[in-house]
C-alpha cells in the first residue's frame, strides 16, 4: 500500500496534523533514530534546480535507512520519447518511492501514479509545493506550540508556495492566512475557491488582498518568498516596481506584528534587499533557517507515510 503525495489538499486534517507531529518527533530525536526505511530505495528525480528540498529528501531518506538513487533532468528515457507511464512502470519494480520536482504542471506526476507500487511525491510543481507547506506548519507549531488560531501574513507573489500554504492552512482549525500580492500576481480563483471549501469544516479563514493599506496589524507570522519562482523572470516590463512595496523590512514587521513574538518565515532562497532586508532575515524574529531544516524533518515524515511506515 502506497500513498502518493501530489497535493496537500488530498491529505485531510488528521493526516496533515499527524505528519506535522511526526516531523516534530523526528526533530526532537524522540523517534530513537529508528531506521524505519531500511531496505527501501528512494529515487530523487529533479528536473529543476534545488538546494534545500533535494538535499532534505536525500539526507532524510538516508537517515531513515533507505538507499537513494538520483536522476538529473536528462537522465531518464522520458527525454528520448518513452512514455511517462512506461518509465514509472519500470521504476516501480525497482524503487519504493520517487520524489519528483518539475517546473511544469502536476499532470506528469499524476501519470506516474497509474502504477500503484511506487509512491510518487511532489517535491514542487508549477502549481503547488505541498511538502514545503508541511515544513511551514512544523515550524509554526514548534514556535508557538500550536497551529490553531495562528494568523499568517504572506506577502509577495501568489506562487506554488503560497498555494500550498493556503490549501494546508485551510485544513487546520481556526488558522488564518492573509495573502497580500500585487494586482495580477495573486493566487488563482481556483486555489482560493478550493481553500474556501477546505476551510468550511475547520473555520479557517483564507483571504487575499491587493492593497497594502488593508494589511492586518496583529499577525503571528510574516511570510514571504522569492518573487521570481525558480528564478524565472517575469514577462511584464517594470514588474519589480509593483513588488517593491511588498518587501519585508523592519518597518513592515513592526507595522503588522502582534508583539515581539511575531516571527518571520521564508521558504528560501531569499533575494536579500529584494523580497526581504538583511536585518529581518538575520534578525531575532527570523525562523527562515530553522524552517529550512524542517524541510528535512517533514520530508522524513512524508517518506514514511508514503510507504506505509510509521
Amino acid at each position: 500500500m502506497v500513498n502518493h503525495v501530489l497535493s496537500v489538499q488530498q491529505m485531510g486534517p488528521d493526516i496533515l496534523t499527524a505528519l506535522v507531529d511526526r516531523a516534530l518527533v523526528i526533530a526532537n530525536g524522540d523517534h530513537g533514530n529508528k531506521r524505519t526505511l531500511a531496505g527501501r530505495v528512494v529515487g530523487i528525480y529533479f528536473r529543476g534546480t534545488s538546494t534545500r528540498t533535494r538535499t532534505a529528501f536525500s539526507v532524510g531518506a538516508m537517515k531513515l535507512g533507505a538507499d537513494i538513487i538520483s536522476y538529473g533532468s536528462n537522465d531518464l528515457q522520458i527525454t528520448t520519447g518513452e512514455t511517462i507511464e512506461d518509465t514509472a512502470r519500470v521504476l516501480s519494480n525497482l524503487l519504493d518511492a520517487l520524489v519528483v520536482r518539475t517546473n511544469d504542471s502536476v499532470e506528469e506526476m499524476r501519470a506516474m501514479t497509474r502504477q500503484n507500487e511506487m509512491a510518487i511525491i511532489n517535491a514542487m510543481s508549477a502549481c503547488e509545493h505541498p511538502t514545503q507547506s508541511i515544513a511551514d506548519l512544523v515550524t509554526i507549531k514548534e514556535t508557538f506550540g500550536r497551529l490553531n488560531d495562528i494568523h499568517v501574513l504572506y506577502l509577495g507573489e501568489g506562487n506554488n508556495t503560497a498555494a500550498a500554504l493556503a490549501l494546508a492552512m485551510a485544513q487546520i482549525k481556526g488558522m488564518r492566512l492573509t495573502v497580500a500580492t500585487p494586482e495580477g500576481y495573486g493566487l488563482s480563483e481556483s486555489v482560493m475557491s478550493r481553500a474556501a471549501e477546505l476551510a468550511g469544516p475547520t473555520g479557517s479563514v483564507i483571504t487575499q488582498i491587493h492593497d497594502l493599506d488593508e494589511l492586518p496589524r496583529d499577525v503571528d507570522v510574516v511570510y514571504t518568498a522569492r518573487w521570481q519562482t525558480m528564478g524565472v523572470p517575469k514577462a511584464e516590463v517594470g514588474w519589480e516596481a509593483k513588488f517593491a512595496p511588498y518587501k519585508v523590512s523592519a518597518a513592515l514587521m513592526q507595522h503588522v506584528s502582534k508583539s515581539a513574538k511575531t516571527v518571520f518565515m521564508h521558504d528560501l532562497p531569499a533575494v536579500r534587499g529584494g523580497d526581504v532586508d538583511d536585518e529581518v532575515l538575520d534578525g531575532p524574529q527570523s525562523r527562515a533557517f530553522r524552517q529550512a531544516y524542517h524541510k528535512m524533518t517533514s520530508a522524513m515524515s512524508v517518506l514514511e507515510w508514503s510507504m506505509g511506515v510509521n
